[in-house]
């Protein structure tokens, strides 16, 4: 039977399910959580409620997929005992789940995911692209507040071809570089897919399907290619910054070069024998 001659699920057949990923800090450490219902080590997830699913990334991310707020809301509790660098800001992406016997698993128009079934693989798939997701928006911000900074170096640089003197603000903008290279670079490899597709191949095409929608490789592609770009200003405003420097320090050299020359000359005159 082809996907056209399907009978079309009634709405009483779908079950719809919210997933809920939520950047809570710079790192989850899972380590001791480990349960009996265990689903998954890498990332850890484990059942969680009446009928949910939590997975927990080393990058930050908790992902709750089927959970009540309330049940939310505990998961959480524990969680953020265990969150370093915890964030003033939440992150969080959301989106709802359609699981029928005669769906596809694929996208809709509205961005719901229709499944064919809620098996935890599947689940898990769908955690490690919004996970993914969260994490690149956060990323993507930080890089851009980053862009901003740079911006008003670069046009007074272009407008008088000279670098500007406030050393403490060039400092602190290398500085800031330094941090989001550091938080982006080690944060999420995108490129490397979930480890549930080894043994699941047949949700290689759900996988593509969410890589395609939420745009995660090109997200990350861009991501560094402006991160290349804060890296190589930092670079030049570090080489400006000991061009300066040694031009002042030669300039110090010097005048104090002639001041014991004239020292030697005035010495030489006013204190010579008679």
């Amino acid at each position: 039977m082809t996907n056209a001659d399907r009978p079309l699920p009634t709405a009483s057949d779908v079950r719809r399910v919210t997933a809920r990923a939520l950047l809570l800090g710079d790192r989850i450490d899972a380590a001791g959580l480990e349960r009996s219902d265990t689903i998954s080590t890498n990332p850890l997830a484990f059942h969680a409620g009446s009928n949910g699913l939590v997975a927990l990334y080393r990058f930050g991310v908790a992902v709750m997929i089927g959970l009540s707020p309330l049940e939310e809301d505990d998961v959480l509790t524990q969680v953020k005992l265990r969150v370093s660098g915890r964030h003033e800001h939440i992150d969080d992406e959301m989106v709802v789940l359609e699981i029928a016997a005669q769906f596809d698993d694929r996208i809709d128009p509205e961005g719901s995911i229709l499944m064919k079934d809620g098996a935890p693989e599947r689940l898990l798939v769908v955690a490690d692209a919004l996970a993914k997701s969260v994490s690149l928006g956060r990323d993507e911000r930080e890089v851009n507040a980053v862009f901003d900074i740079v911006e008003p170096f670069a046009a007074s640089l272009a407008r008088t071809g000279r670098p500007p003197w406030k050393r403490r603000s060039m400092l602190k903008l290398i500085g800031q570089t330094l941090l989001v290279q550091h938080r982006v670079s080690g944060r999420v490899a995108v490129e490397e897919k979930p480890d549930v597709l080894w043994d699941r191949p047949d949700l290689e095409r759900l996988y593509a399907r969410l890589e395609d929608e939420y745009e995660l490789k090109e997200r990350a592609e861009t991501l560094k290619n402006k991160l290349d770009m804060i890296v190589e200003t930092a670079r030049i405003l570090t080489d400006i910054l000991d061009a300066d420097r040694a031009t002042r320090l030669e300039a110090t050299i010097v005048i104090l070069i002639v001041a014991e020359i004239l020292l030697t000359i005035g010495q030489l005159i006013f204190f010579r024998p008679h």
